[in-house]
């Protein structure tokens, strides 16, 4: 298993996912991300640390299957995808929209 160089670690996470499951897990103190395929669960922990600053309780990881889709007669999938849900200590949190 190939392991992450620390530069590498802001690469790691592509994106914060806000949904309706992941906006109620927010009351949890709980943040869902999208990673690259790669990412193990230290992985994450260590890019949520050194990005934020927070300190990380838990690491869930989820490997969501493709999603059929159809157009007309022609059917397609959506692409496989990574996501990690992060648990942060109780003091902590993460400004997912700051204030404009």
């Amino acid at each position: 298993m190939a392991k992450i160089a620390p530069r590498d670690l802001p690469d790691l996470l592509r994106r914060p996912l806000v949904t309706e499951k992941a906006t109620i897990l927010l009351e949890d103190n709980k943040y869902v991300f999208e990673v690259i395929p790669k990412a193990t669960k230290l992985d994450v922990k260590a890019a949520v640390e050194a990005i934020f600053d927070v300190k990380v309780v838990k690491v869930n990881i989820l490997n969501c299957a493709p999603q059929k889709k159809r157009v007309g007669k022609f059917i397609g999938y959506k692409p496989r995808y990574k996501k990690a849900i992060v648990t942060l200590a109780e003091e902590d949190s993460i400004t997912l929209f700051p204030d404009l």
